[in-house]
């Protein structure tokens, strides 16, 4: 028998974290997240899920044992922004059995309908993040890069079998940086800089100078990103938004990797963010940060020899002019003078096919899709 039960209780969070022990193992390339971050994560402390609308998490139990979960929620602010009545789900989990499936997505678009929505999808990043989208769709012989999905491959089948359509796929593009990718760059790149009068500043990690950078972050966004149908699941964060992300990201940044790209006049036209990939120490942790956890950070902190590119936005003046390869060009040197051997750039929209090209052009292969889903309410 499967019972659908909120989440309520301290300890009922505690069993929404905890059942991915029962769903990977040793032979599954699921990296734990720690357990601290992961439930501040969840109940809001480190995103938006509180501040943007409603949201309710599920556990599913079969015989009284936990077997999978979902958190439905309504993002009231994006709604408004695009003129949409859309709910979404994300931390989906489960065990290889339809009807427990079954059981949750009922739960989250019964919640959804009764909430006011007419569509859901998922799974989607929780309010405030850019991270843990979509069902893995291929390359389960990988480990994730940081603020990435893993999931075992039968969710994509259990969410077809419901019902569910495809809505649209996300990408994550691999390069392994080599001299050879980057000198013909190199020619054209400080040409382009002085054509159009625009140079590239490192991130200010320190307390003031982070203030100014997160407003010139916040600016570029606002003005950078398109308000049409495509683009109907983000919109530009606002500036307390931006001030948890930095915060968020400060004590892990690198400021050689993380640029904002300035005129002539010192107005911000484009930034990236790139970080090194945390998983590759997270992975040995066991989602604890306690005196072993400590210490296998501290060993592994200096074996990391991936990295993810995060985020890069231009705003449309300056499109076409050569900033955003600038900024792979300094991304890709950077990492081959501080020993990273692998890049990553994820997750990007299939709709989003001016960044997909650029990407293409510098070397990078699709490697990795993440599918969204959606259902009609």
């Amino acid at each position: 028998m499967i019972e659908i039960r909120e989440v309520v209780t301290d300890k009922d969070i505690d069993l929404f974290i905890d059942i991915t022990d029962k769903i990977y193992d040793d032979k599954d390339y699921y990296i734990k997240p720690l357990r601290g971050d992961y439930k501040k994560y969840i109940t809001g402390k480190t995103t938006a899920v509180n501040k943007v609308g409603d949201s309710k998490m599920f556990i599913a139990l079969k015989d009284g044992e936990a077997v999978g979960r979902i958190l439905v929620g309504i993002n009231e602010e994006l709604n408004e922004y695009h003129n949409l009545k859309d709910a979404y789900f994300s931390q989906f989990e489960s065990i290889d059995d339809k009807e427990v499936s079954k059981a949750l997505y009922d739960t989250a678009a019964a919640w959804a309908k009764n909430h006011g929505a007419n569509k859901l999808k998922g799974p989607m990043s929780l309010p405030g993040g850019d991270d843990n989208r979509g069902f893995l769709l291929d390359n389960f012989d990988d480990y994730p890069y940081i603020q990435n999905v893993y999931n075992k491959s039968y969710y994509n089948d259990h969410i077809v079998y419901y019902g569910f359509k495809k809505y649209h796929d996300c990408f994550a593009f691999s390069a392994k940086p080599t001299d050879s990718m980057i000198e013909r760059y190199e020619r054209v790149i400080p040409y382009a800089m002085k054509k159009y009068k625009f140079r590239l500043d490192k991130i200010n990690l320190d307390k003031e100078g982070i203030k100014k950078d997160a407003r010139d972050i916040s600016n570029v966004m606002k003005i950078g990103m398109p308000k049409n149908e495509d683009w109907q699941d983000l919109m530009p964060p606002s500036d307390e938004e931006i001030d948890d992300i930095v915060s968020a990201l400060r004590p892990y940044a690198d400021s050689d990797l993380i640029y904002i790209a300035r005129n002539e006049n010192d107005e911000p036209i484009a930034f990236n963010i790139t970080m090194p990939d945390y998983n590759q120490i997270i992975k040995h942790m066991n989602g604890k940060m306690n005196l072993p956890g400590i210490i296998k950070y501290l060993y592994y902190k200096n074996k990391i020899n991936r990295l993810r590119v995060f985020v890069l936005f231009v705003i449309p003046e300056y499109r076409n002019k050569g900033v955003t390869q600038a900024m792979y060009l300094k991304t890709l040197r950077t990492a081959i003078e501080k020993g990273y051997t692998e890049v990553e750039g994820s997750t990007i929209w299939d709709y989003n096919v001016p960044m997909i090209n650029d990407i293409l052009k510098v070397g990078g292969e699709l490697s990795k899709t993440y599918r969204v889903y959606e259902i009609d309410l």
